[in-house]
């Protein structure tokens, strides 16, 4: 058993940090111009990506030390020298000083997150199998510009307007160290797309996307089924994902055997929107 407790949090938080910290990277790398930085405070690691980029915030804050108002106004510091928004993804296992500091420092609550998570073994099987004949695979080398193709065209309906933003964030996401992109074809056509990272034993599941002419053929089960796998292979002993809360990804995710490790909390500094 694998108990959704304050240790499972910080390996949760901490591996979701690690990859989001390893896109900022690629992103330094291949585009320098950016600024894309990373670095941690009272064990959070703080990211920045762009001022409008969904990776500029921090992870694992109040998780791994207290956080204090010195380390909070260091984290502020950090992002308003960017120009970029202060926002902290907060767990509901971190320290419970935390939360009245962030009201006192005027901040608010904007957006929940479902974190689920489920143990993994060597021989893994899956809790359900997809109704239709596709096939899966871990992307080839030079086959990142398919990926991100992939996975814009699935997000262009939830994301309308944004399918060059999710094209470059798809490559980049592609190109960062420890990603494991997957496909899902049928007849030899590339309908879904999602992204795998792993990180000390535990695997994160992002980027799930399917195209709208491939919708309702089972695609994202057998991505899932074939991220678990391979992340099995690997030796990962726990598997997670983000989703949120009540939506069809949560559904598909329980019927896979995950179940909520807890409901995250994103706050950010200033008066609320409107």
């Amino acid at each position: 058993m694998l108990y959704a407790d304050h240790a499972l949090a910080q390996r949760l938080e901490r591996t979701e940090a690690r990859s989001n910290a390893a896109f900022v990277e690629a992103r330094a790398r291949r585009q320098p111009a950016s600024g894309a930085a990373w670095r941690t405070v009272a064990g959070a690691y703080v990211l920045f990506d762009g001022p409008a980029s969904p990776l500029t915030q921090t992870f694992g804050l109040g998780l791994f030390e207290p956080a204090d108002a010195a380390a909070l106004a260091a984290i502020e510091t950090f992002f308003q020298e960017r120009g970029a928004p202060v926002q902290h993804e907060i767990s509901p296992l971190a320290d419970a000083a935390l939360l009245p500091l962030l009201a006192g420092r005027g901040y608010h609550p904007i957006e929940y997150t479902s974190v689920l998570y489920r143990p993994l073994t060597a021989d893994y099987q899956p809790a359900a199998r997809p109704e239709t004949a596709l096939s899966t695979r871990r992307i080839g080398p030079g086959e990142e510009l398919l990926w991100a193709q992939t996975a814009a065209a699935g997000w262009s309906t939830e994301m309308p307007g944004l399918a060059d933003f999710m094209l470059e964030f798809g490559q980049l996401s592609a190109h960062s160290a420890g990603a494991a992109p997957f496909l899902a074809e049928l007849n030899g056509t590339a309908i879904a797309a999602g992204g795998l990272f792993i990180y000390d034993g535990a695997a994160l599941l992002a980027g799930a996307s399917t195209v709208p002419a491939g919708r309702r053929r089972g695609a994202q089960l057998a991505l899932l089924d074939a991220r678990l796998r391979h992340a099995a292979a690997q030796g990962c002993t726990v598997a997670m994902m983000g989703a949120v809360p009540g939506s069809q990804s949560q559904r598909n995710a329980e019927t896979q055997g995950f179940r909520v490790a807890y409901t995250r909390t994103k706050w950010a500094l200033g008066p609320p929107a409107g």
